[in-house]
């Protein structure tokens, strides 16, 4: 065989999982999310120095519009993962690169789309957020530049979704940490060097994307075989474009239902008074941590599981659900044990109010646990959507989501705060639990066909 033969059928067919190949997915993954809580620090950091309550506030809530907004396009992301892992398994190099240009093109209509829409955007937004005209005014300033980079921001997610398909999770670490490190230098640089304030800020946010994107293109395209190029037809073709949109639909109504589980529980909190909320504002911070790396290990799943479909080789699937399960619940044991025993700290350095403090550490259990519950449901999405199952994925959300509202109207009357963190805790754990439950069925399903096939 020649060595030109060997690279492009480089990772099809049958391999090995190991523990190594999952790490290398998820710890440079994880590192790299990591950096993303650093733009927050930093941007507060540079709002807070700008001598106005108003220009910290405004920044704030346009980034809480913007990010929404952005979130909701995560499936993006998950899709392309999803399907380019499948064609790496498979060894369809043109079925990869197709799958990139699908997934770019998407991203670039939906960026151009939020970035026309955005007066209407802003002002639904302002309404719902209710701001006072000081906030509202550097809001409007911030959230007008910062929207421009909408088509880059989602451009960026179809490259991050094609380098993990692929398993290049170093990649994916370089392009994460050339995105958020331009937008850190920048927001110091102009926010507070020259003096831009918060259109510093956003324009940082701009730039940060604009090198992010224009460097991952160059990486990717540039290893692109050109024997292997898909036609406009290839790439376009109606049955392929039905079966993305579905695929992005399926991830989008289930990343909503999330967004909607997370935005009851703060709805709930706050007519318990300011101190409920902002004791559990603090506490959401844990859960947020675990999420990161949680989420890297999700990833390894979803770059595993999706090759494996690709070569249609059962053993890999097995073995790579087995090990992204074990490291999930052990790191999910271990953050739930260290937050435990140092949460009181932590809870200290993230509020310097007492009140809150005290009010923080009467629901740090609840808080602690959401590592563990959260683990296998974090695990899961990993593996649903590596093999594109996201009409399971959905429904096992809406499922999850019953149990939730369930289990609120019956703890919160009885329990209070902690009857809402016990209903979050089961709402993690309905997700894993019934996804885990679907699992065995599909599996069976799938490889019995594929074999036949």
């Amino acid at each position: 065989m020649s060595a030109a033969t060997i690279e492009e059928n480089e990772g099809a067919g049958p391999f090995e999982v190991t523990h190594r190949l999952v790490l290398s997915i998820a710890i440079p993954m994880t590192l790299g999310f990591l950096t993303t809580p650093l733009i927050g620090l930093t941007d507060t950091a540079v709002a807070g120095r700008l001598g106005s309550a108003d220009a910290l506030a405004g920044m704030a809530v346009g980034a809480v519009i913007f990010d929404l907004l952005l979130g909701s396009f995560n499936f993006l992301r998950a899709s392309t993962t999803g399907l380019v892992a499948q064609a790496f398994g498979r060894g369809d190099r043109r079925e990869e690169q197709a799958v990139y240009w699908r997934s770019l093109a998407i991203a670039l209509c939906s960026g151009l789309a939020l970035a026309l829409l955005s007066p209407f955007l802003l002002a639904a937004g302002l309404f719902l957020m209710a701001p006072s005209p000081g906030v509202a005014e550097v809001t409007t300033v911030y959230f007008s530049i910062r929207v421009l980079s909408a088509p880059l921001s989602l451009a960026n997610y179809a490259l991050l979704g094609f380098v993990l398909g692929r398993g290049q999770g170093m990649t994916g670490l370089f392009l994460q940490a050339v995105i958020n490190g331009v937008n850190i230098v920048l927001s110091i640089v102009l926010g507070l060097g020259l003096g831009w304030g918060v259109a510093g800020i956003a324009w940082a946010a701009f730039t940060g994307e604009t090198v992010g994107m224009l460097t991952g293109l160059l990486l990717i395209v540039s290893r692109f075989d050109r024997r292997e190029r898909p036609s406009r037809a290839e790439i376009f073709a109606r049955e392929r474009m039905r079966a993305l949109f579905s695929l992005n639909r399926d991830i989008m109504i289930r990343t909503f239902v999330l967004i909607g589980a997370f935005a009851i529980m703060t709805r709930i909190g706050s007519s318990m008074g300011p101190l409920v909320l902002a004791a559990n504002a603090v506490l959401m911070n844990i859960f947020l941590v675990a999420g990161y790396y949680l989420d890297g290990i999700a990833n390894a799943a979803e770059q595993l599981v999706g090759r494996a479909f690709g070569a249609n080789f059962r053993p890999a699937f097995d073995r790579a659900v087995k090990l992204t399960m074990l490291w999930s619940f052990g790191l999910g044991v271990v953050t739930t044990l260290l937050f435990l025993l140092f949460g009181e700290n932590i809870i200290g350095f993230l509020t310097t109010t007492e009140s809150v403090r005290a009010e923080a550490v009467k629901y740090l259990p609840w808080a602690a646990l959401t590592a563990i519950t959260g683990a296998l449901a974090f695990q899961m999405d990993g593996v649903f959507i590596g093999a594109t199952w996201s009409a399971a994925m959905r429904n096992m959300m809406l499922a999850a989501f019953v149990g939730y509202i369930a289990a609120i109207g019956l703890f919160v009357p009885l329990l209070g705060n902690h009857g809402l963190w016990l209903a979050l805790n089961l709402f993690l754990a309905f997700r894993g639990i019934f996804l885990a439950l679907r699992l065995p069925a599909l599996a069976g399903r799938q490889f019995a066909v594929a074999g036949r096939s």
